[in-house]
């Protein structure tokens, strides 16, 4: 199986999940939301499987400098998919997906888990 992995190449985590998913032999294509984006049926589709605020990276420097009204204003996927379609670094990363989900950000234990 083939998986795909949406991110960005200079993130550490995504430098951290493509490094485990080589050492492990697991084929995938990397897909880099920056320069390529995505769009908003993938990103309404990740919501169907997760809440919108774990798709969301509320951590990073991007989420952070957004004003106070900004942040306010984000309270629904309907309201997050328009943010993150414009600032594709706010999308939490990497996720990997097959015909679903597979991973949402890095942890070793969970990637054991799902890919092993």
């Amino acid at each position: 199986m083939t998986y795909k992995v949406y991110g960005i190449p200079n993130c550490n985590t995504v430098k951290k999940a493509l490094t485990w998913l080589d050492e492990h032999s697991i084929a995938y294509e990397f897909h880099n939301f920056k320069k390529l984006g995505v769009s908003n049926e993938k990103l309404a589709e990740w919501m169907e499987q997760y809440p919108w605020e774990k798709i969301m990276n509320r951590a990073g420097m991007t989420y952070r400098k957004l004003s106070d009204e900004e942040k306010a204003a984000i309270v629904s996927s309907e309201t997050a998919i328009p943010v993150l379609l414009e600032k594709t670094s706010m999308i939490k990363r990497p996720i990997v997906e097959s015909d679903k989900i597979v991973a949402l950000g890095f942890d070793e234990k969970a990637y054991q888990e799902a890919f092993l």
